[in-house]
């Protein structure tokens, strides 16, 4: 990880790709309509019966020079009264850096949507988002997914800050194409790495925001869970869930305290590699994204884990959910009614792209700053945490949030669910943190019924029910 990046996200230029769409309509005739027609899914291969919501996918262009475009699918909310046209837009983006929001926020999350082990078949979510707010899925940046880039070296060179300013871009012109939404209230939700996507590309639009009275993108606040925030404090709060959880020894607790602490998780020292090659050991086959549920039939899941970008490279919780997005998502057939990779892209679709995530760029030491400015221009912010995740746990969730400094408006209390106690809750000035209880790394995949509490009282913005 390079230093603190200091400079200001600011966005290219996204006049090209608009002006292209203007003049394909003076020539073509092409309509932001008939676009955003050619997106329109009329059905996915093995998808359910008697769906009742649209879904569109296709590809925004981001850069023209570059030839980079990103891949989205936007899942609409059910119904045709005047409540489901007044429905939120919410943008999902998953973490890594290099993974795909399809391929987890999508399927194995919050969409509508879940895979079969068969990788050919969909069934049903009773708890998806989608219920509650418009959900767009963006895969990002260039190179995840299905967003490609016709210039290679973008794969080479993808960091916090391009991958911010090219999302923005391809919030702009994706409006072009669905004007409905322009105005709307506008949410961005994320997990894992895209504490810093999430922030970062809600900092970029609060501050073209600024100084507009009735801005296109009326964006009203965030949420992230187990979310990458501040370095010092994430790892202070990894290991000490370590130890306390009775995963490591005593020795190793102190040893990683004593060596990993002044450097960045991205580019470890060579003593604190050796203490994280030795927790590692100490951990066992267990999936450290959900402790108490096991592995997906692999001895080697956790050797990906304490890596180079340790202890982040999202692998994200099995078993085996993955597997099946790769079998499904590289299915001529799903690929064609997607509309997606209709240029060939020379390899195939996975969850994550190893290219992506091991030659990142940019990465910021700490997020705070960020949380700090847009706290104070008044913007929803909330950060949730399932407490079975050992990667980026809710002990380092918390730590970071202290380090906010922020007054206290509702002390520390559980949250029930049926009369249930579903997590706790603690409600600051200007930040509301949520845990779950049993939950890992991906929330809404082991708790999809106090997930969509939790998301609803997020729109609602309401404190969680006592």
């Amino acid at each position: 990880m390079e230093g603190f990046v200091r400079r200001e996200m600011l966005s290219r230029s996204v006049s090209l790709p608009t002006r292209v769409l203007f003049l394909l309509v003076l020539v073509f005739g092409v309509s932001a309509q008939e676009a955003r027609e050619k997106d329109r899914i009329i059905a996915l291969p093995g998808q359910p019966t008697n769906v009742g919501f649209a879904q569109y996918s296709g590809y925004v262009t981001v850069n023209q020079e570059a030839g980079r475009a990103l891949f989205y699918w936007l899942i609409e909310s059910p119904g045709n009264d005047a409540a489901s046209a007044s429905r939120p837009l919410v943008l999902w983006l998953s973490g890594g850096p290099g993974c795909s929001s399809v391929a987890y926020g999508a399927v194995e999350e919050v969409g509508p949507f879940r895979i079969n082990p068969d990788g050919k078949t969909l069934f049903m979510n009773p708890y998806a988002w989608n219920k509650l707010a418009n959900l767009l899925f963006l895969e990002s940046p260039a190179g995840v997914g299905f967003s490609y880039s016709n210039t290679t070296s973008d794969l080479y060179s993808a960091g916090d800050q391009k991958t911010a300013e090219d999302a923005y871009t391809f919030l702009v012109n994706w409006l072009e194409r669905f004007p409905q939404y322009k105005h709307r209230e506008f949410y961005i939700a994320g997990e894992s790495y895209a504490g810093h996507y999430v922030p970062q590309l809600s900092r970029v639009i609060f501050r073209h925001n600024q100084g507009i009275k009735n801005p296109v993108i009326n964006f009203k606040g965030f949420m992230v869970g187990n979310a990458v925030t501040d370095d010092y404090h994430d790892l202070m709060g990894t290991f000490e869930y370590w130890w306390t959880h009775g995963l490591i020894s005593d020795a190793t607790y102190r040893k990683l305290r004593a060596l990993c602490m002044s450097g960045s998780s991205q580019h470890p020292s060579i003593e604190c590699q050796k203490a994280l090659d030795e927790a590692d050991k100490e951990l066992g086959n267990i999936d450290p994204y959900s402790i108490y549920t096991r592995p997906c039939n692999s001895t080697s899941s956790l050797r990906r884990n304490l890596r180079v970008h340790y202890p982040w490279m999202s692998r994200a919780y099995d078993p085996c959910t993955e597997r099946y997005s790769k079998v499904y998502f590289n299915n001529p057939e799903v690929q064609k009614a997607f509309h997606a990779n209709g240029t060939g892209i020379p390899y195939v679709w996975d969850t994550c792209s190893d290219t992506v995530g091991a030659y990142w760029r940019d990465s910021p030491l700490s997020m705070l700053d960020i949380y700090q400015e847009l706290i104070a221009a008044g913007l929803r912010v909330w950060v949730y945490s399932g407490d079975t995740d050992a990667v980026v746990p809710v002990t380092a969730t918390r730590y970071s949030i202290d380090a906010l400094k922020l007054p206290t408006v509702i002390s520390w209390y559980p949250w029930y669910d049926s009369r249930k106690v579903g997590g706790w809750s603690q409600v600051y000035k200007g930040l509301t943190f949520v845990t779950v209880t049993g939950a890992g790394h991906e929330v809404p995949l082991h708790h999809p019924r106090q997930s969509y509490i939790l998301f609803r009282s997020f729109l609602q913005n309401k404190p969680m029910p006592r």
